[in-house]
């Protein structure tokens, strides 16, 4: 590695020491030794939960056989389900795991957040490699159960984040270990996420549940209630009062727009800070407040002490956003976080995860040439508001939702600015890095040893959107020292028949 290392980096001198493991950020030592499939070898995997995100998860690992389907909504995964007719068909994953299970080599995981830990540890048990959509668990304690899962049963995993995978997170990281922006003190990040109802006071009345619906596993862990769409006063684009989509905005079953978002626009302050346990977190101000879900808008800051040569920081989330936040210091004419594009052509694709090219003007990874271009535009698609902001003591620096054109601000620094040697691992494909994991290579760089501690400090804020204060936090412990109130969200109530261990 010393030989990757230019003269730039000897400003931070023994910050960067111990900052990247030996062999790579979020990396391990190989698994060949475990004994697992060769590299040209497809996997058997099962999905549990094949319809919305679950069918793009399939999607992504559709190089492998597709040996098994499970899902409580046989409407939502309709196309799935003849897409693979031939794979057999599951409501309940524990049947499948148990009837399947010497047929299946790894699942994917896409279904509520309620039941993302005990689905995920009944396949760890059964030794089978797990990716899991972020944001991982709803609690504290199950994030920690995941990971510990992992461990004993020495299986690959992943979660569903893609930006831990983007070339852009890892640029942020190596230009905050070069020393360009300085000490980095502040971090705001923001989204405009919900899309979906949020902050809404009472639940509407009972309705009978749909024929194609397994209503009681679809609740599996929660507490039982009836079912309801919401009756014909309930206006969502997400379909019914809680389900397909709107589980989001639920205590008992989501973690709101933290859930949704932070564990991709959060990965770059993650990654780049090296943050590990905070110290206090607090919802600094919110609207739209509910007894039941979490509420409308909100902004949330997360306090991080010292680590290594890394001073104090202050990350500050801000969801329910209409545009990007007004940041002191920072121009009012330069674009923080995700950029405007060119108006659509009709039949092509748009946008940086789905176009390259943003329309032949401007790619995933920054380039000043096309950036001026893309400034000099007459029509423009605004950018949507996401992104992160650093503050350091010598500058600043900005991201999109997923690493997308990191670049320094002012963005006119970026004229003739070379971007540091690479230090870390580059990733071959955010569901290839699962899938090399499973057949024996290194690490996903999302794995749960690096997604739980990560998830764990989100998590405590989605704590604090339900609790007023500031929350002091003794990770040794896992307990708030400061609110009782707090503790009893650290680990969820499991109904009979969807527990842990």
């Amino acid at each position: 590695m010393s030989s990757q290392i230019n003269r730039r980096f000897f400003f931070y001198g023994s910050l960067l020491a111990g900052a990247v493991p030996a062999s790579g950020f979020g990396s391990v030592a190989s698994l060949k030794s475990l004994g697992y499939k060769s590299p040209n070898e497809k996997l058997n995997i099962a999905a549990i939960g094949a319809g919305g995100k679950g069918a793009s998860d399939i999607n992504g690992v559709a190089t492998e056989n597709i040996v098994a389907l499970c899902d409580v909504d046989e409407k939502r995964a309709e196309q799935k389900f003849k897409q693979y007719d031939k794979a057999p068909k599951y409501k309940d994953y524990r049947k499948m795991l148990d009837e399947q299970a010497k047929n299946i080599d790894a699942v994917t995981v896409t279904v509520p957040d309620h039941m993302h830990a005990v689905v995920a540890i009944a396949a760890m048990e059964r030794g089978k490699h797990v990716y899991c959509q972020k944001p991982l668990t709803r609690t504290v304690w199950e994030a920690r159960q995941m990971m510990e899962a992992a461990n004993k049963y020495k299986v690959a995993t992943q979660m569903g984040n893609q930006g831990y995978s983007n070339e852009g997170t890892r640029q942020v990281a190596e230009i905050v270990w070069s020393g360009e922006i300085g000490q980095v003190k502040e971090v705001h990040a923001w989204t405009d996420r919900p899309w979906w109802p949020q902050g809404q006071t009472e639940i509407p009345a009972p309705e009978d549940v749909p024929s194609t619906l397994e209503w009681d596993l679809w609740l599996g862990s929660a507490e039982k209630r009836p079912f309801t769409t919401g009756g014909k006063d309930f206006k969502s684009p997400y379909g019914g009062f809680y389900q397909p989509f709107n589980w989001r905005g639920f205590f008992d079953f989501g973690c709101g727009a933290l859930g949704d978002m932070a564990c991709h626009i959060l990965g770059a302050p993650n990654m780049a800070l090296k943050l590990g346990s905070l110290t206090s977190v607090e919802c600094v101000s919110k609207e739209g407040v509910s007894k039941f879900q979490f509420p409308k808008k909100s902004l949330t800051r997360f306090d991080f002490a010292g680590r290594g040569n890394m001073g104090p920081v202050s990350i500050f989330w801000h969801d329910g956003m209409k545009e990007s936040p007004k940041i002191e210091g920072v121009p009012s004419d330069e674009w923080l976080g995700d950029l405007p594009s060119r108006p659509r052509v009709q039949g092509q694709a748009q946008g940086p995860r789905r176009d390259p090219g943003y329309n032949g003007m401007i790619g995933n990874v920054f380039n000043y040439e096309a950036y001026q271009a893309l400034k000099g535009a007459t029509e423009l698609r605004p950018a949507s508001p996401n992104g992160s902001l650093f503050i350091g003591d010598k500058g600043m620096l900005t991201t999109g939702t997923y690493g997308e054109q990191t670049r320094l601000l002012p963005t006119a620094k970026m004229a003739d600015y070379k971007m540091p040697e690479p230090l870390l691992t580059r990733s071959p494909g955010h569901y290839r890095d699962w899938l090399r994991a499973c057949k024996g290579g290194d690490a996903a760089c999302s794995n749960f040893n690096v997604a739980a501690p990560f998830v764990e400090w989100m998590l405590l804020g989605v704590i604090a959107l339900r609790v007023e204060g500031k929350l002091e936090w003794d990770a040794a412990k896992m307990r708030f020292t400061n609110n009782n109130e707090a503790n009893q969200y650290l680990k969820p109530k499991l109904r009979k028949g969807f527990t842990i261990g």
